[in-house]
């Protein structure tokens, strides 16, 4: 008899512990709920704000950026650092394709969305690489400035790029080239400035970088001139997008090459 109260006891107990436990997950719930509604008005309070300051909405785009290159020369780690400002020494390699998102507020009355696709340094050897490249409007290439065979595959990357996608007047992607890891020793042409210059010029390259994502070097700065050569080429990428709004930037200065002294 005693032992079958103990047990009733011990069955009630857990149950009073269940629904104590489900009364407050439920809290819980309603709390981040709560807590949901209150930004979603804070940021139609926000919108509202900029509305009425500036008279109109501001627009809003939405690129599609490649960062490719061979394996481990960085190029999930310079997502990481752009996106997110964080940088982590312990990655695993990318298979097939990876995704983030990049907000700009721009200017006052641009708003520009960088869907940034992170592809696998093995993608150029397989067939699916026209399929991840359609649609883009702008390109990284990412080599390892400690190893020199990454750099002798840029052109090869390139010229993939290149014969995949195009801008709707058959013109190439605008395209970056990022010398990743230059915090550490250099191998190769990137010590000479001079030939890297001639380098990219006789490549098609919009402009080059060293850059290090450990360190957070001109990560920024050339996201910056990617973005300005896409808006220079805006009205094409429109054209090519009838649900586009017609948009095309009225001043956008000219942007050089920076390098870091490392």
């Amino acid at each position: 008899m005693g032992a079958a109260i103990f047990v009733k006891a011990s069955v009630v107990t857990r149950y009073c512990d269940s629904r104590q436990k489900h009364r407050q997950s439920a809290a819980s719930w309603r709390d981040s709920e709560t807590s949901f509604e209150q930004q979603k008005g804070h940021d139609r309070f926000f919108e509202m704000s900029n509305l009425n300051q500036s008279g109109v909405k501001p627009k809003d785009h939405l690129y599609k950026i490649l960062v490719i290159g061979d394996l481990g020369t960085g190029k999930t780690s310079i997502i990481k650092r752009y996106v997110h400002q964080f940088f982590s020494q312990h990655y695993r390699a990318t298979i097939g394709v990876d995704f983030a998102l990049k907000v700009l507020n721009w200017d006052a009355n641009t708003l520009i969305r960088l869907q940034l696709w992170d592809i696998a340094g093995q993608e150029r050897y397989g067939n699916m690489t026209r399929v991840y490249y359609k649609e883009a409007v702008g390109a990284f290439i990412v080599f390892d400035v400690t190893r020199v065979n990454t750099f002798e595959s840029v052109s090869n990357w390139k010229a993939d790029l290149d014969s995949k996608v195009q801008l709707p007047d058959g013109s190439p992607i605008p395209c970056v080239l990022l010398a990743n890891k230059c915090d550490q020793q250099k191998e190769g042409l990137i010590n000479s400035k001079s030939k890297m210059e001639e380098y990219c010029k006789e490549k098609g390259f919009s402009s080059w970088y060293e850059t290090s994502a450990k360190e957070n070097i001109n990560i920024d700065e050339a996201a910056r001139t990617l973005v300005s050569q896409i808006l220079l080429n805006d009205k094409l990428i429109n054209d090519s997008n009838k649900d586009g709004d017609q948009f095309s930037l009225a001043h956008t200065n000219d942007v050089k090459k920076k390098s870091c002294n490392c």
